[in-house]
């Protein structure tokens, strides 16, 4: 295959264009960086006010903290959080209360279809049992 035609650069200029992208990179990294902060607040004085923190878009609610790619980690399972919940209550919940109750406990999650996710968790943990057709408890 041919080689198509490239201008001709010098070393000095190739390195004043990387240079130039490295410190444009930096500028935006920093830029980032502080949009996130005052985002992080701003979720703050959501939780504290009982909102649900972002929607549509990634992150959650309470006191889980980000990794560097964005993932939430949490101190509790969501297991352990949803037992803590059905233990609380000590009635069936539905699939929907116990999501809010879950999150509202401080449970933090990107998911877009976290209620999903609680709906798989109580069918697959063998802690949690369906009194009827989506209501569930703490086994006994």
């Amino acid at each position: 295959m041919a080689r198509t035609a490239s201008p001709n650069f010098t070393i000095a200029q190739l390195e004043q264009l990387l240079q130039g992208r490295r410190s444009e990179l930096s500028r935006l990294e920093r830029q980032r960086s502080g949009i996130a902060k005052k985002l992080n607040r701003i979720d703050a004085r959501i939780a504290a006010l009982g909102g649900n923190g972002r929607r549509g878009g990634g992150g959650g609610t309470g006191g889980g903290r980000m990794t560097a790619g964005g993932r939430v980690r949490n101190e509790k399972s969501l297991n352990d959080t949803i037992e803590q919940v059905l233990g609380k209550n000590g009635k069936p919940m539905g699939v929907g209360d116990i999501t809010d109750a879950v999150r509202a406990a401080g449970y933090r999650t990107n998911s877009a279809n976290f209620r999903s996710i609680v709906n798989q968790t109580l069918i697959k943990d063998k802690r949690f049992a369906s009194s009827e057709r989506g209501m569930y408890h703490l086994k006994k």
